[in-house]
C-alpha cells in the first residue's frame, strides 16, 4: 500500500495481512530523542492489534542489540515473520512517521514489491548489500 496527501494512520494499519514487531532500542541516560521516538512506537502500535512492541536497552541487551546490528539509539527494526533488515533511527516524525507506516505495511505484506526481473537480477549478487536512505526535511 502506499501512503501519499493526508494519512489516516489508524485506517492504514487497521488491517494488517500479518503481525508486525516494532523492536524498539532505547538507551536510559544521554538519549533526549529516546523518549518522544518511544511514543510514536506506542502510537503507531495501538492502531492495530497486529503490532507489538519489544524494548531493549542499547547497553543492556547486547544479545539482541547485536543480532539487530543497531549502534545508537533511538532505533527501530522493523519485524515480520522474518527480519527484513528495515531499521529506522532517530524520532520518526513528519514524513519519517508515514515511511515507518509503509515499513509496517510492507513487512506485514511480506511482498517488497519488486518486479520479477529486478528479483532475478538480485538473486545474482553473491554478497550482502546494505542500503541506507536518510530522509531530512531540508
Amino acid at each position: 500500500m502506499d501512503i501519499r496527501g493526508p494519512v489516516d494512520l489508524e485506517a492504514s494499519l487497521e488491517a494488517l495481512a500479518a503481525p508486525v514487531t516494532l523492536q524498539f532500542f532505547t538507551q536510559t541516560f544521554g538519549c533526549d530523542t529516546c523518549l518522544p521516538a518511544r511514543q510514536i512506537v506506542e502510537r503507531v502500535a495501538a492502531f492495530s492489534d497486529q503490532i507489538t512492541v519489544e524494548e531493549y536497552n542499547l547497553l543492556l541487551d547486547t544479545e539482541v542489540t547485536e543480532r539487530a546490528g543497531i549502534r545508537r539509539a533511538p532505533a527501530i527494526a522493523v519485524v515480520g515473520a522474518e527480519d527484513t533488515g528495515i531499521r529506522f533511527y532517530g524520532v520518526p516524525e513528519g514524513h519519517e512517521l508515514i515511511s515507518l507506516v509503509e515499513a509496517v505495511l510492507l513487512v506485514a505484506d511480506g511482498d517488497p514489491g519488486l518486479s520479477e526481473e529486478t528479483r532475478e537480477r538480485l538473486s545474482g549478487l553473491n554478497d550482502p548489500v546494505d542500503i541506507q536512505v536518510f530522509a531530512t526535511p531540508t
